[in-house]
């Protein structure tokens, strides 16, 4: 595997930052009263996916790189748990389903992180 000279090279990063703007753009759409609450911890935990990918990214350390994709993998799991609670309340319709772009970026962060983890042995 070639390594990305930048985190704006990475596939996985790119895709993040497409999922920052669908749930911005989803949020929107929110009753207001919502504000504090749901919306705004959806925004950190969407948000929270591709900065921890830039940053673990320019560390000097492979473990450290590894250790800033697991807090995006868990960032990614917080607002899958979010979008979940927004259908059940009614707040999102099957049109706007985003698993299958949750699933796609978990999937490249597992890649990413499998293939750190062979590099460095």
């Amino acid at each position: 595997m070639t390594t990305p000279r930048s985190h704006k090279d990475l596939d996985v990063w790119k895709q993040s930052i497409d999922l920052v703007v669908d749930i911005y753009n989803f949020t929107r759409h929110l009753p207001p009263e919502d504000a504090f609450g749901l919306i705004s911890q959806m925004k950190r935990a969407v948000v929270s996916i591709p900065s921890n990918i830039a940053e673990g990214a320019t560390r000097g350390h492979k473990n450290e790189y590894i250790q800033f994709l697991y807090i995006s993998l868990g960032s990614l799991s917080e607002l899958d748990t979010l979008l979940i609670i927004s259908k059940k309340l009614g707040y999102l319709s099957e049109s706007e389903d985003y698993s299958h772009k949750i699933f796609a970026i978990k999937q490249m962060l597992n890649g990413l992180i499998a293939s750190l983890k062979q590099t460095r042995k």
